[in-house]
């Protein structure tokens, strides 16, 4: 590994003898769970399941320092989202606004519809498509308040057709970003909790007193957040289990410096474990991205946390081609990438496990975050390998139609009670038997 004096970003290159090395140590880093965060967090839904709004009033005041003395003093009325949405400026709701109804527009596109057809023995096969009952939306609060969240798992969820959506959000010493309350007007939110952490997973997964039960949790959170919903997971659903924020840039070395470098930065300043990436096959780039890493850094308000996820987990690559770029991107599989080259279009070809990509110079990822329309939920940790963004389709459920004609039944006896009795399951087998003799 290469490093300049007084850089703090690891330079690799795809011709030294240490690079395979190297490069393993940044496919290291992912979602893994901790065993001190998973035996508190198991303490905590235990309470929740046993003692139900009792114990979520202890967490609440013990965590965030909210004294309330019944579970209803911690649920947000609907005038406070009105209030919200009045006290923030034009610009903001005109912001917001714009964002929901862009991040709908795509969104519509995944609707998925119900289908059956009739096959040659005239039985009926098909597919229903129906949305969850409920569903909870966990927002983070405190450190870093997120309504872009707000819209993006909430919009999906209402074009899917659920029913009811609650909203958990921590309210450290009762304070809430005011955006997160207008942006969950505007989404139709019907119910809004200032309850945090793992004891708002538990309450949303099991019910605690006025809170019921929902049918799947999404959204983002720290660490606690996360393993709660690992344990949980089996009783309702859950999105997944997403890890730091990362991006991995590839770059022709024709984009201007500045760009690229705040790219990096746009992802790094998330928190000191959020992995950013260039890939390029101009040395002369990366060098000129090293410098003005250094000298943009500090005008930035989060540097320290940009500085400390930069030295952990960025890295700047210098590879032979193009094609070789692609070659470590489908092995980081990256939650973000960026293809910011001459023809972007026909580098997406050769992108197979990527959660969002971004074509060409002039599309950041920070508009995937908030506007452009796609969803912002996507899988981190390579495991865009076998996993998608956040959609319509996580907020639906298909049911299996099978409706069987005579004939088909009697066509379908025969071969069903021959398995059947292969996997000595007499019932299974008679049961075809007595329809086929009908």
């Amino acid at each position: 590994m290469v490093m300049n004096a007084g850089s703090a970003v690891a330079r690799l290159c795809s011709t030294r003898s240490d690079f395979p090395e190297r490069f393993e140590s940044l496919l290291a880093a992912g979602a893994e769970s901790e065993p001190e965060v998973d035996a508190a967090v198991r303490e905590i839904i235990a309470a929740v399941r046993r003692d139900g709004d009792s114990a979520v009033l202890e967490y609440t005041r013990r965590f965030d320092g909210i004294a309330a003395d019944t579970l209803a003093e911690l649920m947000v009325p609907a005038a406070a989202l009105d209030t919200a949405w009045d006290a923030i400026g034009a610009g903001e709701r005109a912001a917001l606004t714009g964002a929901a109804a862009r991040i709908r527009g795509y969104h519509e596109h995944q609707r998925q519809d119900s289908w059956h057809y009739l096959d040659e023995d005239g039985s009926t096969l098909g597919q229903r498509i129906t949305p969850l009952d409920r569903v909870g939306v966990y927002v983070p609060g405190g450190k870093a308040s997120y309504p872009s969240s707000v819209l993006m798992n909430t919009i999906p969820a209402r074009v899917a057709g659920v029913a009811e959506i609650v909203m958990a959000v921590p309210a450290p010493s009762g304070e809430i970003n005011p955006l997160v309350l207008a942006a969950a007007k505007l989404a139709v939110v019907d119910e809004v909790w200032t309850i945090g952490g793992a004891q708002a997973i538990a309450a949303l997964a099991f019910g605690a007193g006025r809170i019921r039960a929902v049918d799947k949790i999404v959204g983002p959170g720290n660490r606690y957040v996360a393993a709660a919903k690992r344990l949980v997971f089996g009783v309702v659903g859950i999105d997944m289990l997403a890890g730091p924020s990362e991006i991995v840039i590839v770059c022709d070395g024709n984009t201007p410096v500045e760009w690229i470098v705040m790219d990096l930065f746009s992802q790094a300043e998330h928190d000191e474990e959020a992995r950013a990436i260039l890939i390029s096959p101009d040395a002369g780039f990366l060098n000129r991205v090293e410098i003005a890493i250094e000298s943009m850094l500090p005008t930035l308000e989060r540097a320290h946390v940009i500085a400390r996820s930069l030295a952990a987990h960025g890295a700047l690559i210098e590879v032979r081609d193009l094609e070789e770029a692609l070659a470590l991107v489908n092995r980081l599989a990256p939650e973000h990438l960026e293809l910011s080259v001459a023809d972007a279009q026909h580098l997406l070809d050769g992108v197979r496990h990527a959660g969002a990509v971004f074509l060409g110079p002039h599309t950041p990822e920070a508009f995937g975050d908030y506007c452009a329309g796609p969803n912002h939920v996507l899988p981190t940790a390579r495991t865009a390998r076998f996993s998608s963004p956040l959609g319509v389709y996580d907020f639906q459920k298909r049911t299996s139609v099978i409706g069987c004609s005579p004939h088909g039944a009697r066509r379908l006896a025969g071969v069903a009670s021959t398995l059947a009795r292969g996997e000595s399951l007499t019932a299974h087998a008679r049961s075809a038997e007595l329809r086929g003799a009908g």
